[in-house]
């Protein structure tokens, strides 16, 4: 599982695609799971990172998932018209 910050701003937006990246290679599990439930300080940078996560996970032919989303991410992403390609985990 990756694990976001609980701030992530346009400050720390590519240092966070990097970590991001790096966790990815040792991910074996066919569907990535992001978990985003430490995240209390946030803009749309956020997003901006979730969806280059995405990016990389597709092109290694696995699937990606969100855990813990905050509501305004998850509203901000609805805006945006991207809520659909940042699905929720199953449990």
């Amino acid at each position: 599982m990756l694990v976001l910050p609980a701030e992530l701003t346009q400050h720390q937006a590519t240092a966070c695609s990097r970590m991001l990246a790096q966790g990815l290679r040792s991910q074996a599990e066919p569907v990535v799971v992001a978990d985003a439930s430490a995240l209390v300080r946030f803009d749309s940078a956020a997003l901006a990172v979730l969806l280059e996560c995405r990016r990389e996970v597709l092109s290694l032919g696995k699937s990606f998932a969100i855990q813990g989303l905050p509501p305004r991410l998850r509203e901000l992403a609805t805006l945006y018209g991207v809520a659909e390609l940042l699905p929720a985990a199953t449990a």
